[in-house]
């Protein structure tokens, strides 16, 4: 497989072909901010959080799903960039109905995380406070809507995973929200085999385990990418 070589942050980094800027930024320590993205499956570049500046070109590219090229000349961590994370990050927060001191994934939370990381101490937005609403009727798992960010992460572990494509999206724009079975209640979609994938993968307290208090609630990610290396590797596969 050829390599390319190319410059990211004035460091000169070398990466596999097939692979992306953020991919390669991250086998060489460089750290890019990503909401959306999880390892173990496919990539949306939903969030926008990865942004990048390419030299040549007006426009910003996600990280996440630009390929690498020969001698791209790429920054991550720009004036321009860290503003447009910041109102990112802002509008996630005016859109949606997040009060951190009450949440389950106080101190555990992804967006909460980088939110501190762009030094966001107020929201300068107006405040939408949505109506969304909260399912319990799950007997292990809840999820509130009103703390989701519709990063999609949930819908691609339960499709790509877990394989029963239970979560899918809703509504468009504002109206935009994560449903389950054609939009049935979550303890009645037939679909779902109570696997906790989507909890693993949801990145604040959107999803949560029934029963957990404010904070307490820990969720290990990296399950799903050992999921899913175990099966392309045919790891678990038994032989004759």
């Amino acid at each position: 497989m050829a390599v390319k070589t190319l410059t990211i942050n004035d460091r000169l980094v070398s990466a596999r072909e097939s692979e992306t800027i953020l991919e390669a930024a991250r086998d060489a320590g460089i750290h890019i901010p990503t909401l959306c993205y999880l390892e173990g499956v496919s990539e949306v570049g939903a969030c926008r959080l990865c942004l990048v500046e390419i030299a040549g070109s007006n426009k910003l590219q996600p990280a996440c799903v630009t390929k690498v090229a020969e001698g791209m000349e790429i920054q991550t961590n720009t004036e321009r960039l860290q503003k447009y994370r910041r109102t990112i990050i802002e509008l996630l927060f005016a859109e949606g109905n997040h009060i951190c001191a009450v949440c389950v994934a106080n101190g555990n939370c992804e967006l909460q995380d980088l939110a501190v990381e762009m030094g966001m101490e107020h929201v300068s937005l107006a405040y939408q406070f949505p109506q969304r609403s909260v399912d319990l009727s799950h007997a292990r798992f809840g999820i509130d809507r009103n703390r989701c960010v519709l990063c999609t992460r949930c819908i691609r572990v339960c499709d790509e995973i877990e394989g029963a494509h239970t979560w899918d999206m809703a509504g468009r724009g504002h109206n935009s929200n994560v449903i389950t079975d054609l939009d049935r209640p979550w303890g009645s979609a037939d679909s779902c085999t109570s696997c906790g994938k989507c909890l693993m993968a949801c990145p604040t307290g959107a999803i949560f385990a029934r029963g957990s208090t404010v904070g307490e609630m820990t969720k290990e990610r990296t399950k799903l990418e050992f999921i899913t290396t175990a099966r392309k590797k045919g790891e678990w596969l038994v032989q004759s």
